[in-house]
């Protein structure tokens, strides 16, 4: 895992060419990108980075490898961790830092500890400070973003000859730390970086856990959500050895930490937002079998409304569901479970085959049929570059339908998406460029491939094509 983050680091950093560059995502090139300009940055002014990211998505392991690439110092929180143990354990990590043994400083306050801490790694080359879980601090020192404010202004006249202190905040209680640059916080107007690390997509997910097989790599990522934490605890046996196999020996098997429901706890525990667990539990269970909206939802709770309102608000901040909104015509948003795998390959990916290249806006949306007195579900749909969302006469790249079942696409799907584009024309938008696509998990029926062969506005997109393995 440490190789892949360092791969973000380019050789000014690392000494030597980046061993795994080519498959890591966007998020992880442009966070190490990001960081390196941080820590590189030669003004001698301080600066400050702001770290964010749900658990398991690798944070720790990327900011030790930089502090070990540049000699910086990391430190991190602990968890129900008293005020005086933190200031002692930190002021311990401070002389080692420098040279000294343990408990050789004996520091009274916070603010001597980070001006200390400031003193101390100014000596670097690289003057890098790390200080991870920060929200686990700020539970019994709240007067940390205060104080670091305080040290950032007077350090802004930057007199020193090389660049000034570099500090990186990091923690995984999002809203915290989302927090600290709001309203009137002593930090906001003060970082230079805004770093939120998400988990890998699902073909850099595939490349990290180095599978072969597509329909694993797809399996894997539904069960792990393409968080590279998971790996060193559910390593063994690998999933090419075997899907069924690895799930029931690893992840469901009552001896292995993960298969507990202190794992699932403990991602909720993340946002001290979250209180009463077994409601947030009710509301992702409720969504997952197929409640869409705040009135539906309520209602397999038989609970009003308003009462999963706020609940719906933090599972979305968290990044737990999603709200779809139309993107062709205003209505209520459908809440769903966070699965981004074909949005993901549509945004990201798709232009390698479209005709009209990198798409725009992509979302979902329904379209009615005044004949039929219905309306057509369409589960993907891509504007063309440049469109706006709910724009009137906008232009249409894609229209898509993914279905994750057993059975293979035929001309009958094909048939449905014509129609649906056909209704879009008649409704004043302009489909002269779309293009259908039909996703399948299991392939397609000789008659459709056979019509895909012989016409440039259609994509039948399999495993294959989805991790471009071909």
């Amino acid at each position: 895992m440490v190789l892949l983050w360092f791969a973000c680091f380019p050789r000014e950093l690392n000494g030597t060419a980046p061993r795994f560059m080519t498959e890591t995502s966007d998020m992880d090139r442009n966070g190490g990108k990001l960081l390196t300009e941080f820590v590189t940055d030669p003004d001698p002014a301080m600066r400050l980075g702001i770290v964010s990211g749900r658990r398991r998505h690798g944070k720790p392991y990327l900011l030790q490898a930089l502090s070990e690439r540049v000699g910086g110092l990391y430190v991190t929180a602990v968890r129900e961790e008293g005020r005086l143990p933190a200031l002692q354990r930190f002021s311990d990590a401070l002389a080692v830092h420098a040279g000294l043994r343990p408990g050789t400083l004996r520091l009274a306050d916070w603010r001597e500890v980070l001006s200390n801490a400031l003193e101390v790694t100014a000596r670097s080359r690289t003057p890098l400070l790390v200080i991870d879980e920060l929200p686990y601090l700020l539970q019994h020192s709240p007067e940390i973003p205060g104080l670091l404010q305080q040290l950032y202004d007077e350090r802004q006249r930057g007199t020193g000859a090389g660049p000034g202190a570099r500090v990186i905040l990091c923690g995984s209680a999002t809203s915290v730390m989302h927090e600290l640059l709001s309203g009137t916080k002593p930090l906001r107007g003060r970082a230079v970086i805004d770093l939120r690390l998400k988990a890998f997509d699902y073909r850099a997910s595939r490349a990290f856990w180095q599978i072969d097989d597509p329909l694993t790599a797809l399996r894997v990522d539904a069960v792990l959500g393409g968080a590279p934490g998971y790996r060193p605890v559910a390593a063994r046996p690998h999933p090419n050895d075997g899907f069924d196999s690895w799930l029931t020996r690893t992840l469901l098997d009552p001896g292995r930490a993960v298969y507990s429901r202190t794992e699932t706890e403990y991602l909720l525990r993340e946002d001290p937002r979250i209180t009463q667990h077994t409601l947030y539990y009710d509301i992702l269970t409720a969504i997952a079998q197929g409640a869409t909206t705040p009135t539906r939802i309520g209602a397999a709770l038989e609970r009003q409304r308003n009462a999963v309102t706020h609940p719906l608000d933090v599972l979305q901040s968290t990044g737990y569901i999603q709200r779809e909104q139309d993107i062709l015509r205003p209505r209520h948003p459908v809440i769903t479970l966070a699965d981004p795998v074909i949005r993901t390959f549509t945004r990201r990916y798709a232009h390698t085959l479209l005709p009209g290249g990198p798409p725009g806006p992509v979302g979902t949306t329904e379209v009615a049929d005044p004949a039929a007195r219905t309306k057509h579900e369409v589960d993907v749909i891509a504007l063309a570059l440049g469109e706006r969302p709910q724009a009137p006469r906008a232009r249409i790249a894609l229209l898509g339908e993914a279905k994750a079942t057993a059975a293979r696409r035929g001309t009958g799907d094909l048939r449905r998406l014509e129609h649906i584009r056909a209704l879009l024309t008649a409704q004043g938008y302009d489909t002269t460029g779309t293009t259908l696509a039909l996703f399948s998990l299991h392939g397609f029926y000789p008659d459709l491939t056979e019509s895909a062969a012989s016409r440039d506005d259609l994509l039948l997109i399999d495993l294959e094509a989805l991790y471009a393995t071909r």
